[in-house]
């Protein structure tokens, strides 16, 4: 199994190492240009993907999960709504393991 590649270099517009936080998807405007690095995982898979656009909106939606839980129970997700240079919309959910920065 080939090595993890490392997490790319900080800039001065990188925000703060670790996990996005709320005050930082908060800080995100409309019209601001971004890259998120985020991992996606299936099975014992591992990939970084990184993708580059221009924040459409920021969204905190409430969801479900795959079985029933208590009625008042509220699970919620950080989303931004990129659009990308060849101008479609694609979305990324926020984790724990997404880096964020502007560009």
């Amino acid at each position: 199994m080939p090595p993890e590649p490392a997490p790319p270099a900080a800039t001065a517009n990188a925000l703060p190492a670790g996990p996005t936080t709320r005050p930082q998807v908060n800080a995100l405007h409309p019209g601001d240009r971004v890259e998120v690095v985020h991992e996606v995982k299936v099975g014992q898979q591992r990939w970084h993907a990184r993708t580059v656009g221009t924040v459409e909106r920021i969204e905190r939606r409430r969801h479900g999960l795959h079985f029933q839980r208590q009625f008042d129970d509220k699970v919620f997700s950080d989303l931004l709504v990129l659009r990308l240079d060849d101008g479609s919309l694609t979305t990324v959910t926020l984790d724990e393991f997404t880096e964020l920065r502007r560009l």
